[in-house]
């Protein structure tokens, strides 16, 4: 049964000395008064928005003290005090990033890209090789979605199991020692109501990790009463069936009041040492928390609290129960309390206005210069009076902040465009030496920047034996894989389907059996989990492949891939990496779920990944390959209908590397250039043999990866000789061949050279009918392509090509 954790407020015996007990209340007070002067920031336009963790602070200093060296965090934006109490984040860090310095040295965990309340610690030196993870407390970069934090924090506790269990992992230490870290993730009891909480939750059931997750409960969500959130009202009632006993394996859970100190202690020394010894995942639902300025700066409580609810939560509040227990205790007196109180306000008050002071003197700096700058330029202007206004009105700036300084800059020279160049150079040129500051500050690293990134691996050619025999192209996998599981023991892969049978396409056939079960793993039907898992285990330095069995499932994983891992380089500004490599398979096949293209999509939501579409396994080979090289986190979608088509067996299987973001011309040609990848290559190619017939000679260009998209612009060189082109994929119309027309003739400046229209040949809008024939008319055919590039050619020269 649930275990209730009550304890009596009898003198406490001496597991702790005095100091100790002040140093809690003191670490409390300052936590509570920075929420109430971060709250007042915001209201005085200082900041943007706050969130904070008031009302939670005795319950996480209770979980910080059983926090090792090692262990990881998956929280959320309340934790504020537990990130205080494991030195992981000062007042002043906490300030800056309330104020959004962009600054990596004033807020580590997101140099301004996050609101406040986003937590993580820095993985990585400045080169981006891995800092020594088993001699720190570390935290996983929070994100805001709810629930979004639970499918990583089930791959972080699933690395200590890998690191635990597996002996070819033993001499990792820099990432774990013995898989003793515990990973420790909270909620809010609202957030339990999302279906990510309820999948990781069962997942960590059923791989038994050592994982703590703790419940903020205060009994709402904003406004809405636990009645509206869960079924009796309480989270730990209706999952008492996860409860373990003498002949199954589950969970501990644990239910603790949140203004009790003794009890929440004692909670927490038997969840920790549970997950630790044990690992064994651990529930504690921390009940009777108060949240005492509401949910955030964007409203108030009152509109939705009873009188009576009001009243009960100023009772129990933890700090003044906090109090009352030193005081009924004899640990402190009311005065030797009064007195670390006004400590701690001064003492938070000074931090905050020393943040305060870093981050506006650094835009009032540029401030300045930039009106100085601007009033120079005014008088050798012949819009001085204009240009002398916006100077005048930028240095009356109440509280600037850098958009006000960089706009009336813009607006400057927008009034000075008449003018010679020598008026308004010194202006121009300091505008353009911010503008690449602000790149650094606002839009750097979206992907890496180190050493590590897939645009330093050097390709290697794919070579073959004379008598190289032709293989299904699911043999050319199974033997890519083989090697990375031989000679690299960070490699592992998981996924439905993935273990016993090998996957469903047989890539893996065997190597379960061979390498073990830590290394080829089958998972349950829970896509979210199987990409959390992955996220997980790779920002704990393992080189997990995590398999959407198709691609059509990925829409269930989507949130977390594009939230979390294709962010998270650029939201912890190089801070920690994910380099995990999602393995799924799409394209060309039948149905409405078995033949999914959704590439646009995937563009848009994805940023910040790699984007690999091989067109055979050959290919895809080459490009996990490269992928093991580097430190970037990618999807690669295989060709649905490749596995049984023969290729060619490698001699060099596990040297050769496909340079990603560099397009292959797989067939040469001078009358029009056809852009495409993935299963639509062999539709093309066919189509040339058509084309060919009829005297009109196509080039074919496999773009290999959409991100990134031919980073040297050798599409544009193909079309300065054809003068004509058209994309061709499988997406729906303004999809990916969208994105593709806008990469070469935008970017590229291919307008310049087209003779012809440039042309795209789509899927339709709708999925694809069952059967073949639902295929023939929902996807381009090799008819379809024959006759958009015969009428290219007949608008070119209808004489020689008449209309069919």
């Amino acid at each position: 049964m649930t275990k209730v954790a009550t304890f009596s407020k009898n003198k406490r015996k001496k597991t702790q000395d005095k100091q100790q007990f002040l140093n809690d209340f003191r670490l409390l007070l300052e936590s509570r008064h920075a929420s109430l002067m971060g709250r007042k920031e915001v209201f005085m336009g200082k900041a943007k928005f706050g969130i904070f963790g008031d009302g939670k602070e005795l319950a996480q200093i209770a979980m910080a003290r059983h926090f090792k060296d090692g262990d990881f965090r998956a929280g959320y934006y309340r934790d504020q005090t537990f990130m205080f109490a494991i030195g992981q984040l000062s007042i002043r860090e906490y300030f800056a990033q309330l104020y959004a310095h962009t600054s990596v040295e004033a807020d580590p965990a997101s140099a301004g890209r996050l609101m406040n309340g986003h937590f993580a610690t820095r993985s990585l030196h400045d080169d981006g090789t891995w800092k020594n993870l088993s001699e720190m407390k570390n935290s996983s970069a929070d994100i805001s979605p709810t629930a979004g934090q639970m499918p990583k924090l089930l791959g972080l506790a699933y690395a200590s199991k890998l690191y635990r269990e597996n002996e070819n992992l033993k001499s990792l230490t820099q990432f774990s020692n013995n898989g003793n870290e515990v990973a420790w993730g909270t909620i809010g009891n609202a957030s339990t109501s999302e279906g990510m909480f309820f999948e990781a939750v069962n997942a960590a059931g059923v791989l038994q990790v050592p994982m703590v997750i703790s419940i903020w409960d205060d009994g709402y969500g904003i406004s809405v009463p636990n009645e509206y959130h869960t079924t009796k009202g309480s989270i730990s009632e209706i999952l008492k069936g996860l409860q373990r006993n003498d002949d199954e394996k589950g969970y501990e859970i644990l239910v603790v009041k949140g203004w009790d100190y003794e009890a929440l202690d004692k909670a927490y020394e038997n969840a920790a040492r549970i997950a630790r010894e044990e690992h064994v995942p651990v529930m504690v639902h921390v009940v009777e928390v108060t949240q005492p300025q509401g949910h955030s700066t964007s409203g108030s409580h009152e509109r939705y609290k009873s009188k009576e609810r009001l009243e009960w939560e100023k009772e129990f509040d933890c700090l003044d129960q906090f109090r009352k227990y030193l005081i009924e205790n004899e640990i402190a007196t009311a005065e030797e309390l009064d007195a670390i109180d006004q400590e701690a306000k001064a003492f938070t008050k000074k931090e905050k206005d020393a943040a305060w002071q870093a981050f506006s003197n650094e835009i009032k700096n540029e401030l300045k210069e930039a009106v100085s700058l601007i009033k120079n330029a005014a008088g050798k202007s012949q819009q001085k009076q204009a240009v002398s206004n916006i100077a005048d009105e930028l240095s009356k700036t109440l509280n600037p902040i850098r958009k006000d300084v960089i706009s009336s800059v813009r607006r400057a020279l927008w009034l000075m465009r008449a003018d010679n160049e020598e008026a308004k150079a010194d202006l121009r040129s300091w505008y353009e030496i911010q503008q690449e500051i602000n790149e650094d500050r606002y839009s750097s690293h979206l992907y890496s920047q180190s050493e590590f990134s897939s645009a330093n691996v050097e390709p290697v050619a794919v070579e073959y034996d004379e008598e190289a025999p032709l293989v299904d192209g699911r043999e050319v996998l199974q033997a890519c894989f083989t090697n990375l599981l031989e000679t690299d023991p960070r490699f592992l892969a998981f996924g439905e389907d993935v273990g016993k049978i090998g996957d469903v396409n047989q890539a893996f056939a065997g190597l379960q059996a061979k390498y073990g079960e830590h290394r080829v793993t089958d998972t349950s039907i829970r896509e979210v989990t199987i990409i959390g898992q992955g996220i997980g285990a790779a920002l704990r330095g393992l080189r997990p492949m995590a398999e959407i069995q198709y691609l059509d499932y990925i829409h269930y994983a989507l949130m977390t891939l594009s939230d979390d891992l294709a962010c998270l380089h650029y939201r912890t500004k190089g801070g920690q990496k994910a380099p995990l490599i999602v393995r799924t398979r799409g394209h060309r096949l039948e149905g409405v779920w078995h033949a999914g293209s959704p590439i646009g999509m995937l563009l848009h939501s994805l940023r910040g990944m790699l984007l690999c579409v091989p067109r055979n396994m050959t290919q895809a080979a080459g490009m996990y390959n490269t992928l093991m090289q580097s430190d970037e986190p990618a999807l690669v979608i295989e060709c649905l209908n490749g596995y049984r088509l023969k290729e060619k067996m490698p001699s060099n299987i596990g040297q050769y590397k496909v340079a990603l973001g560099k397009p292959e011309i797989i067939r040469k040609g001078k009358d029009v250039t056809v852009v495409t990848y993935g299963s639509m290559c062999r539709i093309i190619e066919e189509a040339a043999n058509e084309l060919s017939q009829m005297d009109i000679d196509i080039e074919i260009i496999d773009v290999q990866t959409l991100l990134p998209f031919d980073v040297d612009h050798s599409i544009v060189e193909s079309i300065k000789k054809t003068n004509r082109v058209l994309f061709a994929d499988e997406d729906v119309p303004g999809g990916a061949s969208a994105y593709m027309m806008q990469q070469v003739v935008e970017e590229q400046k291919a307008y310049y050279h087209l003779d012809a229209e440039p042309a795209t040949l789509a899927a339709k809008a709708h999925r694809p009918a069952y059967s073949s024939d639902g295929d023939y008319f929902s996807k381009p055919s090799v008819e379809d392509v024959v006759e958009k590039i015969y009428g290219i050619m007949h608008e070119a020269n209808p004489s020689k090509f008449p209309a069919i």
